[in-house]
């Protein structure tokens, strides 16, 4: 058996042991949105220690747990803590939690991240909806023998954003008077911020966010057959835009701030989708 496969059977074998629940959405947070699974109704908690070789999260203020809940009478499975490339994770293991969802039953992979604004006519705090990616910076999590059981091995990504699922967020987001920026989001590596000329790159090929995250999971998202959408809160003005220097405090401070909206719109948006 292919090893990543093998493991990540083996992932879903143990919760399967400790949770009998079956998500219609995958929710994966970011920065600020900790704490958002501790206000649905909860139905189980499963720590990512608990789970036999599933890969934990290093960063400070990821809770490292799946939530088992409904939001609004949506069955959802919920990543407090998603694990990042630079933590020192091969791609498989990054995507693993997200294959696990799907293989839990999760139709709708809803992706939430925060980013560096590479669009000068973004502003610190502005969300966007993320209409494409562009993931040429860090390895494919499809690279190595195809896993026939998940999907293809020359996936279609043309339409890795749900159209539909885009304009029901839109129409949320207008219904509840939350402006919402639309653009194109990069996944870098990281941990490191980028240099001026990095962000000028990005902006010349065609991104409106930066970011350490997101694509990579698209990607295997989109190879399982889910339908995925993700919504970017704009942190700061990426370096080289303004004279301040970037830290993940500023980072941490924005999400923080504009937090209580973000969950606004993800509940709204999570009901509105659910019947897709």
């Amino acid at each position: 058996m292919n090893l990543v496969y093998e493991k990540l059977q083996k992932c879903y074998e143990s919760i399967q042991a400790k949770v009998n629940f079956k998500p219609k959405v995958a929710l994966i947070l970011g920065s600020g949105l900790g704490d958002y699974a501790d206000n649905i109704k909860i139905e189980a908690t499963i720590n990512y220690h608990d789970i036999e070789g599933f890969p934990v999260s290093t960063v400070k203020g990821h809770k490292g747990r799946f939530v088992f809940g409904y939001v609004n009478e949506v069955p959802v499975v919920i990543m407090q803590g998603r694990v990042h490339f630079y933590e020192g994770y091969p791609m498989t293991d990054v995507v693993l939690p997200t294959r696990l969802m799907k293989m839990m039953g999760a139709e709708i992979l809803f992706l939430t991240n925060a980013a560096g604004g590479v669009n000068y006519n973004f502003h610190s705090g502005d969300f966007m909806l993320i209409t494409d990616h562009i993931s040429s910076f860090v390895p494919s999590p499809l690279i190595g023998e195809n896993i026939d059981e998940l999907g293809t091995r020359f996936p279609d990504m043309s339409n890795v954003y749900d159209k539909n699922i885009q304009q029901i967020i839109r129409e949320t987001a207008m219904n509840l008077n939350i402006p919402l920026q639309e653009g194109v989001y990069i996944q870098l590596t990281g941990p490191n911020f980028e240099t001026p000329y990095e962000v000028k790159m990005c902006r010349i090929l065609g991104a409106d966010a930066v970011g350490m995250s997101t694509a990579c999971e698209a990607m295997a998202a989109k190879h399982m057959g889910m339908k995925v959408c993700g919504i970017s809160c704009i942190s700061n003005l990426s370096s080289g835009m303004t004279d301040q220097p970037l830290t993940h405090e500023e980072v941490q401070e924005t999400a923080d701030r504009v937090a209580p909206l973000f969950k606004q719109l993800i509940t709204a948006s999570i009901t509105n989708i659910s019947n897709l």
